[in-house]
């Protein structure tokens, strides 16, 4: 079963242009380097500067695997250090785990 990871965050206002070009950097490193696909998700409704990120991993223990890989790589601790620091403001970010469900059994 997938398991999801959805996290919400502000992004400063006066750091929107740095904020939104660190999230990308920090998307194409996760996915070129790791496995699992990050997407950016963009405000249509609601409050503006509330963007998300959605990681896709192909079970707990594989999100547990990346998620020490990645804390293990300096080059990657400097991105998201940056990003959370300096672009979003500070509490606003909010993390959900979602896993999928097996599709229904035929009758």
């Amino acid at each position: 079963m997938s398991v999801f990871v959805y996290q919400t965050f502000q992004i400063k206002q006066d750091k929107f242009g740095e904020g939104i070009k660190n999230l990308k950097a920090l998307q194409c490193f996760r996915n070129e380097k790791y496995d699992h696909k990050v997407e950016i998700l963009a405000p249509i409704s609601g409050e503006d500067h509330t963007y998300a990120l959605l990681a896709t991993y192909e079970g707990l223990a594989e999100m547990e695997l990346q998620n020490k890989k990645m804390f293990d790589d300096e080059e990657y601790k400097t991105l998201i250090e940056e990003f959370f620091i300096e672009n979003i403001v500070q509490g606003s970010m909010n993390t959900q785990l979602y896993r999928s469900m097996p599709p229904a059994e035929k009758s």
